[in-house]
């Protein structure tokens, strides 16, 4: 093909794949399934190549991240039903005081926190900034809600075990400990110094509490909230009885919206539920994770270590993580209430199956097809060329559809071959892909009318908090990633 019909046919088909999402509100797994369709039989792969590429690309995908989507929710439905992230704030608040816990929740949320959805975290932690909010200023509420924001969004798209970044991973074939190792050398920067800014920035004046604050919602009788599962971009109301959230406006982080079950004695740990002490909640998570980041040393260093390198297997240590949190609970919550967490966990994982899997099969057609090549001929001059585009086509997608995963893999898939072609790190790529897809959240994600209701913010403050807040933390994020391009 000529490279100008190379180009039009995969830009015609992800600006198609963006107006079936947003104008005409198809479920992404079936608008990037189509997209990707599209692009096979255009490209000349043949009805049949189409079929093989695609199905080829989806189980290479899932065999990389199916088992550690399923083993990551159901660890966080369970921390979650133990009531782990309240007691976990409190604590926090508690040992680093108001100056300094905006960054301690940050760095919680953003790094070993991101096995529970963004959505609930919103839902059960929010309170618990209210009340810390007034003990650090004037600016207080908008110094919460933008670490909320940053730290949540940030970590969902770079951190493992958040789901963007394990998609990431699986669609350039990153193996998921380098991804966590090297994905926590940036957020950890990334959010510490996005965080810094924006305190000095609203504690300058850049944040007016008479404008950007509103009276917020009466969550403490909530019986059901918004929920979203990874890959949805329009919220759907759950029907059903007790009070609700607002409506949400446009598109999640996340899915589709499902009842979240924060009645009282959910949210928290229900009353009769044996209180554990905090550090033991969470210590098969933290096992998991430093399994995994050992396995991951191991591999950089190219040492084996036959034990280590089982037990460091992403997909081994997350199931210990499994078995330990869910021993926990069953001392703690019993067995009917630990069936039922797990059970909401295996529910809630569905959507993000579906989509991670089509999400590697748009991007096997596309690599299958002569667009690697002609990318590598315009941008092959610099490595950093391939890193500013996958970011600037990252930052376009969700600007359009407003779903951080969604974006982030969706430009991971279009720049893959150019890092081979290359000699560039993977790992360069996806990590700019999560960085860019950070850019410019507003009024069409659900994760944005989340904040700005549950954080008492205007429509104004959520676009200070929010929206210019994860700007600079995909910018700061970029300028990490291109430092880290220097030496690998």
């Amino acid at each position: 093909m000529a490279e100008w019909s190379i180009l039009v046919v995969v830009g015609v088909a992800i600006i198609a794949v963006v107006l079936l999402i947003v104008k005409f509100h198809v479920n992404p797994v079936i608008a990037l399934a189509l997209g990707a369709a599209g692009i096979g039989l255009a490209s000349g792969l043949g009805a049949v190549g189409t079929v093989e590429t695609m199905a080829g690309g989806f189980g290479d995908t899932m065999a990389e991240a199916g088992l550690l989507i399923a083993w990551g929710v159901l660890i966080g439905s369970l921390l979650n039903r133990m009531g782990a992230v309240e007691r976990l704030v409190e604590a926090l608040l508690k040992a680093f005081g108001p100056k300094g816990v905006p960054y301690a929740i940050g760095l919680s949320f953003a790094t070993y926190l991101q096995t529970i959805f963004i959505d609930v975290m919103i839902v059960i932690a929010a309170p618990l900034a209210r009340r810390i909010a007034p003990r650090l200023g004037k600016a207080g509420a908008g110094i919460m809600a933008t670490m909320f924001a940053i730290s949540l969004e940030t970590g969902i798209a770079l951190m493992v075990p958040g789901i963007g970044a394990v998609m990431i991973a699986a669609s350039l074939g990153i193996p998921i400990g380098q991804m966590m190792l090297w994905g926590f050398v940036v957020v950890v920067p990334t959010v510490i110094i996005s965080i810094f800014i924006m305190t000095i920035a609203f504690r300058a004046g850049f944040w007016n509490p008479e404008l950007d604050e509103q009276e917020i919602i009466d969550d403490s009788n909530a019986t059901a909230a918004p929920r979203s599962v990874s890959g949805a971009t329009s919220a759907v109301p759950v029907q059903g009885g007790g009070a609700r959230t607002r409506p949400a406006h446009g598109s999640s982080d996340g899915g589709a919206v499902l009842q979240l079950e924060t009645e009282t004695g959910r949210a928290g740990a229900a009353a009769g539920d044996k209180q554990m002490p905090l550090l033991l909640l969470f210590t098969p998570l933290l096992i998991a994770l430093a399994l995994i980041a050992s396995g991951a040393v191991l591999d950089v260093m190219e040492l084996e270590v036959p034990a280590m390198q089982f037990l460091g297997s992403p997909a081994i240590a997350l199931l210990l993580g499994v078995v330990g949190t869910a021993l926990i609970g069953r001392w703690a919550l019993g067995a009917k209430e630990l069936e039922r967490a797990l059970v909401h966990g295996f529910k809630d994982a569905g959507q993000i199956f579906a989509l991670t899997g089509v999400g590697g099969a748009l991007a096997a057609v596309i690599g299958a097809g002569e667009l690697g090549p002609l990318l590598t001929s315009y941008f092959g001059a610099s490595a950093f060329a391939p890193i500013l585009l996958v970011w600037v086509i990252a930052a376009i997608l969700h600007i359009a559809v407003g779903s951080v995963t969604l974006s982030a893999m969706t430009a991971a898939g279009i720049l893959a071959p150019v890092a081979a072609s290359l000699g560039l790190d993977p790992i360069l790529i996806g990590l700019a892909a999560g960085a860019g897809a950070l850019f410019c959240i507003h009024v069409t994600s659900n994760t944005f009318w989340l904040l700005q209701t549950f954080l008492g913010q205007s429509v104004r403050g959520a676009l200070k908090s929010t929206t210019v807040g994860v700007s600079v933390a995909s910018i700061v994020a970029l300028g990490v990633v291109l430092v880290l391009s220097v030496f690998l």
